[in-house]
């Protein structure tokens, strides 16, 4: 029986959706788990060699198998490569657009700078309380410009595995692309 031992997951920027909704998904399932700042996943692997995979959802799988998801994604997989281990795409099959032949294809939406210039959360002394107040705090300059895309495309060739309710789909051996 193979049981998931440790999860280590991102903050994933800009939104922080990790160090929100994973965070508490995890500690609900009991899981053991540690959080990870988004620029320090290289790092990690190169340290701990006992690390096996990185997991990461979709938000579109062209027919090649090319993957849309969350900004960040691609470059997961590129240390995934480096670092010898598996990129394992798991989402819902309804993700996976059979008539886009390719990640080319798929459009990258330009979000509000302010998503990155200004950092919102919520006071300690309200998570602590239970009353969960906003807070907001300008982490740049005014001046400073930024570009912030919504998601960005892994290219097949990075992934390993992709895994729907419906079972795992792999590559040909020595295919860049699955079928």
């Amino acid at each position: 029986l193979n049981v998931l031992s440790h999860v280590y997951f991102t903050e994933t920027r800009p939104y922080n959706q990790g160090a929100r909704l994973t965070a508490f998904e995890l500690l609900e399932e009991h899981i053991p788990s540690t959080l990870v700042c988004d620029s320090a996943v290289s790092a990690l692997l190169q340290s701990d060699p006992g690390i096996q995979a990185i997991v990461v959802g979709a938000d579109r799988v062209a027919a090649n198998g090319d993957t849309a998801n969350k900004i960040g994604t691609y470059q997961l997989a590129i240390t995934a490569h480096h670092h010898n281990r598996l990129f394992i795409v798991a989402a819902p099959s309804t993700s996976i657009d059979l008539d886009m032949p390719s990640g080319k294809q798929i459009e990258i939406e330009q979000r509000d700078p302010s998503e990155i210039l200004v950092q919102s959360g919520f006071t300690k002394s309200s998570v602590a309380t239970g009353s969960l107040e906003p807070a907001s705090v300008q982490v740049a300059p005014l001046e400073t410009r930024a570009w912030n895309p919504s998601f960005d495309v892994t290219p097949a060739a990075l992934i390993s595995a992709i895994v729907t309710e419906k079972g795992v789909i792999t590559k040909q051996p020595n295919s860049s692309e699955f079928d």
